[in-house]
């Protein structure tokens, strides 16, 4: 019997995927509350990266390979090497996936109309929208998606104006303010 001497080497899983998550987590996520547990002062993000550090040192030897490597990779991309940020994925792609995903929460789903002539519903097809058309159909963003993004460490000015690009879509909008703020 052969046993492929690779596979006790490193651990299966997202190892990669979540440790290059911390890199963005730490430059990004504002700290908002700090607390002494026994004197010592600890933030309301300390707990993630404990689980972090527990998740890295869980099976030792298999897991610090690609731990390190996912934090080398976030911090690549964090810090734009090579341009990696202006890479797109081609448009078949992206409209294939964009088919298979759920609605986003903050934009209600297409509801039947009435038509005018009758009880029969006239049914509004979803189309694609630009920035330039999003700022004519400029939608009201709601106090409490503004007050959330304000609670991240957000302009109100900017986290309104990027609720209203983001169509009230809280995490659209988040992802723009973030964006903006990495230029």
């Amino acid at each position: 019997m052969f046993t492929d001497p690779t596979s006790n080497l490193l651990t299966s899983g997202p190892y990669g995927l979540i440790f290059a998550s911390f890199v963005p987590f730490f430059f990004d996520i504002p700290v908002s509350t700090w607390f002494r547990i026994f004197g010592v002062r600890f933030s309301n993000k300390s707990f993630i990266y404990l689980a972090g550090l527990q998740l890295l040192l869980s099976s030792w030897k298999r897991s610090l390979l690609p731990g390190i490597c996912g934090i080398l990779a976030g911090s690549l991309y964090r810090l734009n090497v090579f341009h990696i940020r202006k890479a797109k994925f081609p448009e078949f792609i992206t409209s294939f996936f964009s088919r298979l995903s759920w609605p986003s929460i903050g934009n209600p789903p297409t509801t039947p109309a009435r038509n005018l002539a009758g009880n029969v519903p006239s049914y509004t097809t979803r189309q694609r929208t630009y920035p330039s058309a999003v700022a004519s159909s400029a939608i009201e963003p709601s106090e409490d998606a503004v007050a959330t993004l304000v609670s991240m460490g957000f302009d109100q000015n900017s986290a309104r104006q990027a609720l209203v690009h983001a169509r009230n879509d809280i995490n659209a909008a988040t992802n723009i303010l973030l964006e903006a703020q990495s230029h």
